[in-house]
């Protein structure tokens, strides 16, 4: 989904230009409006915007200066700009910048709808030729790509001990062509992959390599990254702002991050059918403690992780001081694996966890001590699950779980746990989708409850931990209506309920309901029920 930002300090050029797209397309354009330039910049920091449609002459901050701060936030952002100026010096400076078209506003909305239109292809247009290019490159960076992942894993295994020294680090990047800084912080971004169900090792490896290419197309420009796969096929990328981009991000390096993450994400989506969800380090950290966070990362992606769900999730907590402490048992590890996926739902890798357990246990069976820390390994996780959700009545009989010996064998005793684990992940999958429909609901109370606040799709989606683009298709197919409809449909339900019950004057029921200008809203109102506000006024008390 492409992100609009209209600017005009004329409130009623604004709520137009607003009311004509918010409906224009609402699954592939969210629309967003500011009053002023200074106003523009908060949604510049906020999120990410592919196309602005500004006025040059704004008192406090014109256009065109606006436009130097919307290439130093998002490079790739489309510029419109739409003015009742018709001199030549507007029009040469609009002219002469990258990517920005010129309009007078006596052109038009028809004119203004066509060349948004036209800069949406423009935009979809890239994307399709930064794929073909990425393509012819593939072949010559896969050998140099295998080398420097190599490296990256080696450096993670212990880097508080190998990345001590910044200037052994700094020639082995040279020699590696790994264009990172090892003197400077770097920021990690952790990936997975939701795979269609079925797809073999090669498939994988290819799908691999465009979600690479895809990557690289939207962030080579702006940063320096390398990407490797990690640990159970997880991606990770370490990524450092360009030279040439460093002080103009300026301490907005990780919300740049986000929204292009965002980009990539809906981009996987729409040109390979696959959902990748990404996790982010709020904050950079130096070399040394790269161990630690890619760790961190991992067991964040874990917890919140749901297959299909393209998320973008980032990491707001403090930095853990604590040192690591050493495994206190060889299951410890692979436990902690197993009750993320059993916590997640994910039965297919819950499954391949909890078969490298119990494949120690098959191939060292003259081992008894080994095989009962194995089996009760995936007991306690089974246990702590049943106890932690509360499913002791819905999970029936599980009175042998903490009983090996009350098992024939030590096979049946397996099966015993793998009845167990299925009759708990037949109960997570229930209630992920009730889950699904409670937070639309919750979506659906804030916005009744809060009509005269900011509904901005970006806003819905901070509140609620939601990649902007997802909320809109998933909002859509639970509702079976745009949330863009749902919201409207709130308002005009109030306005009429005010308009009908209270003395509350029309301005006042405007702003109630979400308007800050009284005409913008009774151009809804009317639009909506065919009469003004004051008309179904006066229209309720004669029939009341």
């Amino acid at each position: 989904m492409l992100r609009l930002l209209i600017v005009d300090d004329e409130d009623i050029i604004t709520d137009g230009l607003y009311e004509v797209f918010h409906q224009w397309m609402p699954d592939n354009l969210d629309v967003c409006k500011a009053y002023s330039g200074k106003e523009a910049l908060q949604w510049l920091r906020r999120t990410r915007i592919d196309i602005v449609l500004t006025d040059i002459s704004m008192p406090g901050m014109s256009g065109l200066a606006l436009s130097e701060e919307i290439r130093t936030y998002w490079p790739r952002c489309k510029i419109i700009f739409l003015t009742g100026y018709s001199e030549f010096d507007y029009a040469y400076q609009a002219i002469q910048m990258h990517s920005a078209r010129y309009l007078l506003k006596t052109e038009g909305y028809g004119k203004v709808t066509e060349v948004v239109k036209e800069v949406i292809q423009e935009i979809q247009q890239s994307v399709r030729m930064s794929e073909l290019v990425e393509q012819s490159l593939e072949q010559r960076y896969e050998l140099e790509y295998k080398a420097q992942g190599d490296y990256i894993r080696h450096l993670l295994l212990e880097s508080h001990v190998l990345c001590k020294d910044q200037d052994g680090l700094g020639k082995e990047f040279d020699k590696l062509n790994i264009h990172l800084d090892p003197k400077l912080p770097v920021v990690l971004v952790s990936g997975h992959l939701s795979y269609p169900n079925g797809m073999d090792y090669s498939e994988r490896s290819k799908l691999l390599s465009a979600v690479r290419m895809t990557w690289n197309s939207y962030l080579s420009e702006r940063t320096r990254q390398i990407g490797i796969v990690h640990k159970h096929g997880e991606l990770l990328w370490l990524i450092q702002p360009s030279e040439q981009a460093e002080e103009k991000f300026d301490g907005h390096f990780t919300r740049y991050l986000q929204g292009t993450l965002e980009l990539i994400s809906d981009t996987c989506i729409e040109s390979m059918d696959v959902a990748i969800t990404f996790t982010i380090s709020a904050e950079a950290c130096e070399w040394v403690s790269i161990t630690k966070q890619s760790e961190r990362l991992r067991q964040l992606q874990q917890m919140m992780l749901a297959d299909g769900l393209p998320l973008v999730i980032t990491d707001r907590m403090e930095q853990d001081d604590a040192s690591g402490s050493k495994e206190e048992g060889q299951f410890v590890r692979k436990a902690e694996m197993l009750a993320a996926h059993l916590e997640a739902g994910r039965r297919e890798r819950f499954y391949e966890s909890m078969g490298e357990i119990t494949g120690c246990m098959v191939h060292s069976c003259a081992n008894v001590q080994r095989n009962t820390e194995a089996y009760y390994t995936i007991a306690l996780v089974l246990l702590s699950s049943i106890n932690s959700g509360g499913l002791h009545q819905q999970i029936g009989d599980y009175g042998k779980l903490m009983r090996l010996d009350e098992h024939p064998s030590l096979k049946e005793g397996i099966q015993y746990l793998h009845q167990i684990a299925d009759r708990i992940l037949d109960i997570k999958h229930t209630g992920e989708m009730e889950k699904a429909a409670s937070v639309i609901d919750r979506i659906c109370e804030y916005i009744e409850a809060h009509l005269s606040e900011d509904l901005s799709l970006v806003r819905l989606a901070e509140i609620n931990y939601f990649n902007p683009s997802y909320l809109s298709r998933f909002f859509k197919q639970e509702k079976g209506v745009n949330l863009s409809e749902y919201i409207d449909q709130c308002r005009l339900r109030k306005a009429k309920e005010l308009l009908k019950e209270s003395e509350l004057k029309v301005r006042e029921v405007s702003a109630f309901v979400g308007y800050e200008a009284a005409h913008s809203f009774t151009r809804f109102f009317k639009k909506s029920t065919g009469m003004t506000p004051q008309e179904y006024r006066d229209a309720c008390a004669s029939y009341g």
